[in-house]
Protein backbone atom coordinates (compact mmCIF):
# COMPACT_ATOMS: atom_id res chain seq x y z
CA UNK A 1 0.00 0.00 0.00
CA UNK A 2 1.64 3.50 -1.04
CA UNK A 3 1.58 6.10 1.62
CA UNK A 4 0.64 9.64 1.12
CA UNK A 5 2.09 11.13 -1.68
CA UNK A 6 4.60 14.25 -1.14
CA UNK A 7 5.34 17.32 -2.93
CA UNK A 8 9.32 16.35 -2.55
CA UNK A 9 9.58 13.17 -3.73
CA UNK A 10 13.55 12.33 -2.44
CA UNK A 11 15.12 10.50 -5.25
CA UNK A 12 18.53 10.08 -3.48
CA UNK A 13 20.12 11.74 -0.28
CA UNK A 14 23.43 11.74 1.89
CA UNK A 15 25.14 13.70 4.43
CA UNK A 16 28.54 14.17 4.36
CA UNK A 17 30.71 16.75 7.07
CA UNK A 18 33.40 19.45 5.96
CA UNK A 19 35.40 19.91 9.19
CA UNK A 20 37.82 23.00 9.91
CA UNK A 21 41.11 21.73 12.41
CA UNK A 22 43.53 24.79 12.82
CA UNK A 23 42.84 26.15 9.64
CA UNK A 24 42.51 22.90 7.28
CA UNK A 25 39.58 21.44 5.94
CA UNK A 26 39.20 18.14 5.78
CA UNK A 27 36.05 16.10 4.42
CA UNK A 28 34.22 13.29 6.46
CA UNK A 29 32.51 11.06 3.55
CA UNK A 30 29.48 9.09 4.27
CA UNK A 31 29.56 5.21 3.26
CA UNK A 32 26.46 4.97 2.08
CA UNK A 33 22.97 7.26 1.21
CA UNK A 34 20.55 8.24 3.75
CA UNK A 35 16.90 6.28 3.84
CA UNK A 36 13.87 7.72 2.61
CA UNK A 37 12.10 7.99 6.36
CA UNK A 38 9.40 9.77 8.17
CA UNK A 39 11.98 11.76 9.63
CA UNK A 40 14.67 12.30 6.68
CA UNK A 41 11.22 13.82 4.65
CA UNK A 42 10.42 16.13 7.10
CA UNK A 43 13.75 17.52 6.56
CA UNK A 44 14.06 17.81 3.04
CA UNK A 45 10.41 19.35 3.40
CA UNK A 46 11.42 22.27 6.00
CA UNK A 47 14.68 22.62 4.12
CA UNK A 48 12.72 23.05 1.22
CA UNK A 49 10.41 25.63 2.93
CA UNK A 50 13.70 27.89 4.49
CA UNK A 51 15.33 28.10 1.51
CA UNK A 52 12.67 29.24 -0.20
CA UNK A 53 11.57 31.89 2.11
CA UNK A 54 14.70 33.40 2.51
CA UNK A 55 14.73 36.37 0.51
CA UNK A 56 18.59 36.97 -0.25
CA UNK A 57 19.15 34.97 -3.00
CA UNK A 58 20.85 35.13 -6.27
CA UNK A 59 20.19 33.09 -9.57
CA UNK A 60 22.21 32.63 -12.65
CA UNK A 61 23.64 29.31 -14.57
CA UNK A 62 27.15 27.18 -14.52
CA UNK A 63 29.50 29.47 -15.76
CA UNK A 64 31.63 28.80 -19.12
CA UNK A 65 34.90 29.84 -17.53
CA UNK A 66 37.43 26.79 -16.48
CA UNK A 67 38.23 25.98 -13.31
CA UNK A 68 35.04 24.94 -12.24
CA UNK A 69 34.19 20.59 -11.95
CA UNK A 70 30.52 20.79 -10.61
CA UNK A 71 28.98 21.20 -13.64
CA UNK A 72 30.77 18.28 -14.86
CA UNK A 73 30.34 16.42 -12.16
CA UNK A 74 26.69 17.14 -12.13
CA UNK A 75 26.22 15.70 -15.89
CA UNK A 76 28.01 12.76 -15.27
CA UNK A 77 25.41 12.14 -12.64
CA UNK A 78 22.39 12.41 -14.64
CA UNK A 79 23.79 11.13 -17.77
CA UNK A 80 24.79 7.86 -15.20
CA UNK A 81 22.25 5.25 -16.42
CA UNK A 82 23.14 3.55 -12.30
CA UNK A 83 23.06 7.22 -10.67
CA UNK A 84 25.65 7.40 -8.33
CA UNK A 85 24.56 9.70 -5.95
CA UNK A 86 27.40 8.93 -3.70
CA UNK A 87 29.79 8.51 -5.94
CA UNK A 88 28.62 12.49 -6.73
CA UNK A 89 28.33 13.81 -3.71
CA UNK A 90 31.76 12.40 -2.89
CA UNK A 91 33.61 14.34 -5.72
CA UNK A 92 31.53 18.09 -4.80
CA UNK A 93 32.70 17.48 -1.17
CA UNK A 94 35.92 17.89 -2.53
CA UNK A 95 34.82 20.86 -4.89
CA UNK A 96 33.68 22.45 -1.57
CA UNK A 97 36.84 21.63 0.32
CA UNK A 98 39.05 23.54 -2.13
CA UNK A 99 36.77 26.46 -1.88
CA UNK A 100 35.88 27.01 1.51
CA UNK A 101 40.03 26.32 1.53
CA UNK A 102 40.97 28.98 -0.84
CA UNK A 103 38.72 31.60 1.12
CA UNK A 104 38.42 30.44 4.66
CA UNK A 105 34.63 31.58 4.87
CA UNK A 106 33.18 28.43 6.64
CA UNK A 107 32.97 26.48 9.61
CA UNK A 108 32.01 23.37 8.16
CA UNK A 109 29.35 21.63 9.09
CA UNK A 110 26.88 18.86 7.55
CA UNK A 111 26.89 19.06 4.43
CA UNK A 112 23.45 17.79 3.43
CA UNK A 113 22.39 16.84 -0.57
CA UNK A 114 19.38 15.91 -1.96
CA UNK A 115 17.73 15.02 -5.47
CA UNK A 116 14.07 15.48 -5.34
CA UNK A 117 11.21 15.54 -7.16
CA UNK A 118 8.92 18.09 -7.33
CA UNK A 119 5.69 18.76 -9.97
CA UNK A 120 7.50 17.05 -12.74
CA UNK A 121 10.80 18.84 -12.28
CA UNK A 122 14.25 17.15 -11.18
CA UNK A 123 16.42 19.55 -8.29
CA UNK A 124 19.57 18.56 -6.87
CA UNK A 125 20.12 20.70 -3.05
CA UNK A 126 23.26 21.51 -1.17
CA UNK A 127 23.03 22.64 2.47
CA UNK A 128 25.57 23.01 4.93
CA UNK A 129 24.05 22.60 7.87
CA UNK A 130 25.63 22.94 12.35
CA UNK A 131 24.65 21.29 15.32
CA UNK A 132 22.59 23.25 17.72
CA UNK A 133 22.56 22.72 21.27
CA UNK A 134 19.28 22.32 23.35
CA UNK A 135 17.57 20.73 26.20
CA UNK A 136 14.94 18.17 26.50
CA UNK A 137 13.18 16.74 29.16
CA UNK A 138 13.57 13.08 29.92
CA UNK A 139 10.67 10.11 31.31
CA UNK A 140 12.33 11.09 34.84
CA UNK A 141 11.52 14.39 34.70
CA UNK A 142 15.44 15.47 34.63
CA UNK A 143 16.76 18.03 31.76
CA UNK A 144 19.16 17.21 29.47
CA UNK A 145 21.39 18.28 26.74
CA UNK A 146 20.32 17.34 23.65
CA UNK A 147 22.22 18.43 19.93
CA UNK A 148 19.90 18.64 16.93
CA UNK A 149 20.64 20.47 13.62
CA UNK A 150 20.15 23.80 13.37
CA UNK A 151 17.90 24.38 10.48
CA UNK A 152 16.78 28.10 10.99
CA UNK A 153 20.31 28.65 10.97
CA UNK A 154 22.00 27.43 7.79
CA UNK A 155 23.61 30.38 5.73
CA UNK A 156 25.19 28.21 2.44
CA UNK A 157 23.14 26.43 0.31
CA UNK A 158 22.17 26.88 -3.13
CA UNK A 159 20.06 24.50 -5.74
CA UNK A 160 20.14 23.70 -9.15
CA UNK A 161 17.07 22.69 -11.23
CA UNK A 162 18.03 19.66 -13.03
CA UNK A 163 14.70 19.94 -15.51
CA UNK A 164 15.36 23.99 -16.29
CA UNK A 165 19.31 23.16 -17.27
CA UNK A 166 18.54 20.01 -19.28
CA UNK A 167 15.87 22.49 -20.99
CA UNK A 168 18.09 24.88 -21.89
CA UNK A 169 16.75 27.48 -19.66
CA UNK A 170 18.48 30.75 -18.62
CA UNK A 171 18.34 30.57 -14.89
CA UNK A 172 18.45 27.08 -12.85
CA UNK A 173 20.81 27.43 -9.72
CA UNK A 174 20.45 29.62 -7.41
CA UNK A 175 22.04 30.02 -4.07
CA UNK A 176 22.02 32.39 -0.87
CA UNK A 177 23.64 35.42 -0.77
CA UNK A 178 25.67 36.83 1.90
CA UNK A 179 28.87 39.64 1.93
CA UNK A 180 31.85 39.42 0.41
CA UNK A 181 33.47 35.37 0.56
CA UNK A 182 30.02 34.58 2.25
CA UNK A 183 28.74 34.44 -0.99
CA UNK A 184 31.57 34.21 -3.27
CA UNK A 185 32.55 30.99 -1.31
CA UNK A 186 29.21 28.46 -2.02
CA UNK A 187 28.88 30.52 -5.57
CA UNK A 188 32.27 29.17 -6.74
CA UNK A 189 31.75 26.29 -5.60
CA UNK A 190 28.70 25.63 -7.61
CA UNK A 191 30.37 27.26 -10.70
CA UNK A 192 27.49 29.63 -10.84
CA UNK A 193 27.45 32.82 -13.29
CA UNK A 194 25.31 34.89 -11.75
CA UNK A 195 25.32 38.30 -13.74
CA UNK A 196 22.98 40.87 -12.57
CA UNK A 197 20.89 42.48 -15.38
CA UNK A 198 19.43 45.11 -13.81
CA UNK A 199 16.29 45.32 -16.46
CA UNK A 200 15.59 41.99 -16.23
CA UNK A 201 15.47 41.69 -12.55
CA UNK A 202 13.24 45.00 -12.08
CA UNK A 203 11.01 43.22 -15.10
CA UNK A 204 10.29 40.04 -12.88
CA UNK A 205 10.64 42.60 -9.26
CA UNK A 206 7.63 44.23 -11.39
CA UNK A 207 5.28 41.32 -12.25
CA UNK A 208 5.95 39.61 -8.73
CA UNK A 209 4.58 42.62 -7.14
CA UNK A 210 1.53 42.89 -9.45
CA UNK A 211 0.78 38.82 -9.19
CA UNK A 212 0.82 39.98 -5.08
CA UNK A 213 -2.03 42.36 -5.43
CA UNK A 214 -4.06 40.16 -7.28
CA UNK A 215 -3.14 37.23 -5.14
CA UNK A 216 -3.95 39.08 -2.03
CA UNK A 217 -7.12 40.25 -3.53
CA UNK A 218 -6.37 43.81 -2.89
CA UNK A 219 -9.00 46.65 -3.71
CA UNK A 220 -8.30 48.51 -6.74
CA UNK A 221 -7.65 52.02 -4.38
CA UNK A 222 -5.18 49.69 -2.10
CA UNK A 223 -3.69 47.83 -5.11
CA UNK A 224 -2.87 51.09 -6.80
CA UNK A 225 -1.56 52.76 -3.99
CA UNK A 226 1.05 49.39 -2.90
CA UNK A 227 2.12 49.77 -6.65
CA UNK A 228 2.60 53.18 -6.87
CA UNK A 229 4.88 53.41 -3.40
CA UNK A 230 6.45 50.60 -4.85
CA UNK A 231 7.75 52.43 -7.94
CA UNK A 232 8.43 55.70 -5.79
CA UNK A 233 11.07 52.95 -3.32
CA UNK A 234 12.35 51.69 -6.66
CA UNK A 235 13.32 55.19 -8.18
CA UNK A 236 14.18 56.64 -5.31
CA UNK A 237 16.97 53.10 -4.73
CA UNK A 238 17.85 53.45 -8.42
CA UNK A 239 18.61 57.02 -8.38
CA UNK A 240 20.78 56.55 -5.13
CA UNK A 241 22.82 54.02 -7.33
CA UNK A 242 21.42 51.53 -4.55
CA UNK A 243 20.54 47.76 -4.69
CA UNK A 244 17.28 47.15 -3.76
CA UNK A 245 16.88 44.56 -0.75
CA UNK A 246 13.51 42.64 -0.69
CA UNK A 247 13.53 42.98 3.23
CA UNK A 248 13.78 46.31 2.78
CA UNK A 249 11.45 47.11 0.45
CA UNK A 250 8.67 44.33 2.22
CA UNK A 251 8.98 46.37 5.58
CA UNK A 252 8.38 49.62 3.89
CA UNK A 253 5.82 48.66 1.99
CA UNK A 254 4.06 46.66 4.39
CA UNK A 255 5.31 47.44 8.08
CA UNK A 256 2.10 45.95 9.92
CA UNK A 257 3.04 42.66 7.80
CA UNK A 258 6.49 42.50 5.75
CA UNK A 259 6.86 38.64 5.65
CA UNK A 260 4.30 38.47 4.02
CA UNK A 261 5.58 39.76 1.07
CA UNK A 262 9.09 38.24 1.44
CA UNK A 263 7.66 35.23 1.06
CA UNK A 264 6.36 35.91 -2.24
CA UNK A 265 9.38 37.70 -3.20
CA UNK A 266 11.90 35.40 -2.26
CA UNK A 267 9.52 32.18 -3.54
CA UNK A 268 13.31 30.22 -4.98
CA UNK A 269 10.88 29.16 -8.70
CA UNK A 270 10.04 33.15 -8.86
CA UNK A 271 13.96 33.81 -9.93
CA UNK A 272 14.33 36.56 -8.51
CA UNK A 273 17.64 38.03 -7.71
CA UNK A 274 17.87 40.13 -4.23
CA UNK A 275 19.86 43.03 -4.18
CA UNK A 276 20.05 44.73 -7.66
CA UNK A 277 19.93 48.51 -8.61
CA UNK A 278 16.21 48.98 -10.12
CA UNK A 279 16.28 50.18 -13.98
CA UNK A 280 13.91 52.75 -13.97
CA UNK A 281 12.19 52.73 -17.49
CA UNK A 282 11.20 49.26 -16.37
CA UNK A 283 9.42 50.83 -13.11
CA UNK A 284 7.01 52.29 -15.52
CA UNK A 285 4.61 49.43 -15.89
CA UNK A 286 4.02 49.20 -12.20
CA UNK A 287 1.84 52.49 -12.69
CA UNK A 288 1.18 52.38 -16.58
CA UNK A 289 -0.65 50.61 -18.89
CA UNK A 290 0.47 50.61 -23.09
CA UNK A 291 -0.63 48.80 -25.87
CA UNK A 292 -1.82 49.47 -29.44
CA UNK A 293 -2.74 48.29 -32.90
CA UNK A 294 -1.24 49.34 -36.18
CA UNK A 295 -4.48 52.05 -35.98
CA UNK A 296 -3.87 53.49 -32.55
CA UNK A 297 -1.86 53.79 -29.58
CA UNK A 298 -2.64 54.20 -25.91
CA UNK A 299 -1.06 54.73 -22.50
CA UNK A 300 -2.87 55.64 -19.39
CA UNK A 301 -2.25 55.36 -15.68
CA UNK A 302 -3.19 52.84 -13.26
CA UNK A 303 -5.25 55.27 -11.77
CA UNK A 304 -7.24 56.51 -14.64
CA UNK A 305 -9.03 53.55 -14.47
CA UNK A 306 -9.78 54.05 -10.80
CA UNK A 307 -10.80 57.52 -11.38
CA UNK A 308 -12.95 56.20 -14.49
CA UNK A 309 -10.69 58.78 -17.16
CA UNK A 310 -10.28 55.54 -19.06
CA UNK A 311 -13.37 52.97 -18.39
CA UNK A 312 -12.32 48.89 -19.46
CA UNK A 313 -15.21 46.71 -20.01
CA UNK A 314 -13.36 43.36 -20.00
CA UNK A 315 -17.11 41.81 -21.43
CA UNK A 316 -17.16 43.91 -24.59
CA UNK A 317 -13.03 44.31 -24.89
CA UNK A 318 -13.69 47.80 -25.12
CA UNK A 319 -11.47 50.60 -23.54
CA UNK A 320 -13.70 53.85 -22.87
CA UNK A 321 -11.88 57.96 -22.83
CA UNK A 322 -13.43 60.41 -21.20
CA UNK A 323 -12.46 63.91 -20.56
CA UNK A 324 -10.37 64.42 -23.33
CA UNK A 325 -7.99 67.50 -23.61
CA UNK A 326 -9.78 70.56 -25.93
CA UNK A 327 -6.83 70.04 -28.36
CA UNK A 328 -7.63 66.77 -29.39
CA UNK A 329 -10.95 67.97 -29.16
CA UNK A 330 -10.60 70.53 -31.60
CA UNK A 331 -8.36 68.41 -33.91
CA UNK A 332 -11.18 65.90 -34.13
CA UNK A 333 -13.89 68.78 -34.62
CA UNK A 334 -11.72 70.46 -37.50
CA UNK A 335 -11.61 67.10 -39.72
CA UNK A 336 -15.25 66.54 -39.15
CA UNK A 337 -15.10 63.98 -37.02
CA UNK A 338 -17.64 62.77 -34.57
CA UNK A 339 -20.87 64.44 -36.64
CA UNK A 340 -22.31 60.89 -37.31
Amino acid sequence: MRGVETLNEIVALAIHDLERREGVYKVQAADKQLSVTPTTQRLIDELYDLYNRRASKSHGKFTAAEGYPTQAQVRDYVDDPERDFLKLTSRMMETLRNQAQARSASTGGHVLFAHFRRETRDYLLVAIITDKLSAALTSQRDVQDVRHLDLDGFRFAGRINLTAWANGEERYISFLKGKGDVSAYFQHFLGCDSVVQDRVDTSNLVTALKEFVVETEMPEKEGNEFLGKAKAICERVSRAREEIEFDALANELMPKDPKRLTDHLAHTDRGLSDRFVPDRRALASLVRFRGGTKQWKVEFDRDAVSNRSVIYDAAANTLTLTGLPDDLVEQLKSEGLGNG
